[in-house]
């Protein structure tokens, strides 16, 4: 597994978003992932095929149903290698300014 095909994987935001349903609830059939979605099947399918590339979904067969399950391992490896070596304390307290000057004055 490359690093280039997590960063391809997490580039596309139905990709992250089926990532999210995922942490939300390990452990989906492909129908359960299609719910509430503005995607096809074959979309879903397919998304998911890239994401299991990337090893960042695992598949589990259960009779006739395939369970798909977060693998959050290379995502931490991302953050590891990317975020960690940098000063998480200083990063975070930018972040945080951001988000507080980002609220409009009534929400403060």
């Amino acid at each position: 597994m490359s690093m280039d095909a997590v960063f391809k994987a997490l580039a596309d935001p139905s990709r992250r978003e089926l990532l999210d349903r995922l942490h939300a609830r390990s452990g989906q059939s492909l129908g359960e992932l299609c719910e509430g979605l503005r995607m096809t099947r074959q979309a879903v399918t397919k998304h998911l095929a890239v994401l299991e590339e990337a090893n960042l979904v695992a598949t589990v067969r259960r009779g006739r149903e395939k369970l798909h399950y977060l693998n959050p391992v290379p995502i931490h490896e991302i953050g590891a290698r990317w975020i960690g070596k940098y000063q998480l304390g200083p990063l975070q307290a930018l972040a945080e300014l951001k988000t507080s000057l980002e609220k409009p004055d009534d929400e403060s």
